[in-house]
């Protein structure tokens, strides 16, 4: 929804209720904007304005709090317009430029659906290996696994996070830390020789790609294949980059379970947690922004004496730096994965049936 937001910005079609005479189109674009998120209302609005960059923020948070009164019709049409948006970068995404046209051709009309999709080419492009996004992974495999290491990093940064953990499980053992490694330290590559890459590949596969200069790979990439591969797979590539890219390799633990998911554990698995945690200190200071399904979750595997002291403690904590509560959190997720490491408690995973009994 964000991205939608960028690309409603900068627009120039009209608007109701739009002063044509102050700073022209990209004014009417951001008042297209806030009439959007003043029509969500502030909860979804909230969660839309956490994604944009923060010079945007401030035009929109501006404009929100200048606008006194929106008309219902002013509403529908910017609404109407951002539905129409969100449906040719759907068709973008799944089929590319030519697929996008020829449905908005059907659906709104040659001239409309030119205008619609010359304003979002403007913000929004076609992610490179858009084909194999929608391939089956064995097949991608087939046609990758024995290209070098860099290779298929590149590839797997592009590809869907389940497609590139399946990928990375069915590497030989002595080549998927090494793809890993890669994946995580990758950074910005040449367009060129990503455009190389992809056709071949495209070539091989016979189907359309679109061509961007997104960013892809890094850390958080590697983090997102590794919470889907089985475990012995993820211990493997961990233990290995332990050795050879410690520091790397301590970057990745520390993402690969966030506090937050601690409402995907059983109430067992919280109340073995909940022994070896610093209530008064740690777990009072981790709970102060927490979501209101954590704070339930924790609350529920608790007495209600200790929920008392807890709640307590949060009140009469003031305030406190985001930075401090984010190492209580990670020293909490530092116990949680010590106690899967002693096999105290488990944590799901992607591509593994685990059964308990």
């Amino acid at each position: 929804m964000a991205d939608i937001i960028t690309a409603t910005m900068p627009s120039s079609h009209d608007l109701a209720s739009a002063r044509r005479s102050d700073r022209g189109g990209h004014r009417v674009g951001r008042q297209k904007a806030a009439v959007l998120l003043i029509t969500l209302g502030a909860e979804l609005s909230a969660k839309v304005l956490r994604h944009l960059p923060e010079d945007m923020i401030e035009e929109i948070t501006l404009e929100i709090a200048n606008t006194r009164r929106v008309s219902q019709e002013t509403q529908e049409k910017v609404t109407e317009e951002f539905y129409q948006i969100a449906v040719a970068q759907e068709y973008l995404a799944h089929g590319g430029l030519d697929y996008a046209r020829e449905m908005l051709d059907k659906a709104m009309g040659a001239q409309k659906a030119t205008d619609l999709l010359q304003k979002l080419t403007a913000t929004l492009q076609v992610r490179p290996f858009e084909f194999a996004r929608k391939m089956d992974p064995a097949q991608i495999l087939t046609f990758i696994q024995n290209e070098h290491p860099q290779t298929i990093a590149l590839i797997m940064a592009y590809l869907l996070p389940d497609q590139a953990a399946a990928i990375l499980s069915a590497l030989p053992p002595d080549r998927q830390a090494d793809v890993a490694k890669r994946l995580a330290l990758m950074d910005r590559t040449s367009p060129d020789m990503v455009h190389e890459i992809e056709r071949v590949l495209e070539r091989k596969l016979s189907s359309m790609a679109g061509q961007d200069y997104t960013t892809a790979g890094g850390v958080e990439a590697v983090v997102e294949v590794l919470n889907r591969v089985d475990r012995a797979t993820e211990k493997g590539i961990i233990e290995t980059l332990e050795v050879h890219s410690p520091e790397l390799a301590d970057e990745i633990k520390k993402r690969m379970f966030v506090f937050e998911d601690i409402v995907q554990l059983d109430d067992r698995s919280v109340q073995r947690i909940l022994r070896d945690v610093d209530m008064s200190k740690d777990l009072a200071l981790a709970l102060k922004v927490a979501s209101d399904e954590v704070k339930a979750k924790i609350f529920r595997n608790m007495s209600k004496r200790a929920v008392d002291n807890l709640q307590e403690d949060m009140q009469y904590m003031g305030p406190v730096r985001l930075r401090d509560v984010e190492d209580a959190q990670q020293r909490i997720v530092a116990v949680i994965r010590q106690l899967e490491e002693a096999g105290e408690i488990i944590i799901a995973r992607g591509g593994e049936d685990e059964i308990v009994v």
